[in-house]
């Protein structure tokens, strides 16, 4: 018997959860989840994308130049901005910035279809917390995109 035939894409197979602590590796295997959500996300789309700029800062700090990294990618791939957002608490779980649950939010509601963010610094450092934000985006619609590779802060 033949298989029906599908329109969809083949998807690329995900590699087993790398080990806790082993950064380089995890970095490697997150990056490949993420341009997975990211082609799943994304198929189909005619339109230009809709995203919301992300950035995480300490209190004090000026987030201008955060910004102006993650902007760089959105201009650089032809995505329309629709929401700039900062959260000021430095690095805490990401479950508690109201700014990062206002940017879900807008994906959740498809206001957008997508965060874009400086690096992977602006949701944790920590393997686990920045898996677990891949795929709650992906789960309500959405996807997450760093200017900078999961290898660089």
């Amino acid at each position: 018997m033949t298989p029906l035939a599908s329109s969809a894409p083949p998807r690329r197979p995900v590699p087993a959860v790398a080990r806790r602590g082993d950064q380089a590796h995890g970095a490697h295997w997150l990056r490949g989840l993420r341009e997975v959500y990211f082609a799943e996300v994304t198929a189909g789309l005619t339109r230009p994308l809709r995203v919301g700029l992300y950035v995480l800062v300490g209190d004090g700090q000026d987030p201008a130049n955060r910004l102006a990294t993650a902007h760089g990618l959105a201009a650089s791939r032809n995505w329309t901005v629709c929401l700039r957002t900062v959260d000021r608490t430095g690095p805490t779980d990401p479950a508690t910035r109201p700014q990062l649950a206002r940017a879900c939010h807008a994906v959740t509601r498809g206001e957008i279809d997508g965060l874009v963010i400086a690096s992977r610094t602006d949701i944790s450092p920590y393997d686990d917390h920045y898996e677990a934000a891949l795929r709650r985006l992906r789960a309500h619609g959405g996807f997450l995109a760093p200017a900078r590779p999961e290898t660089t802060t």
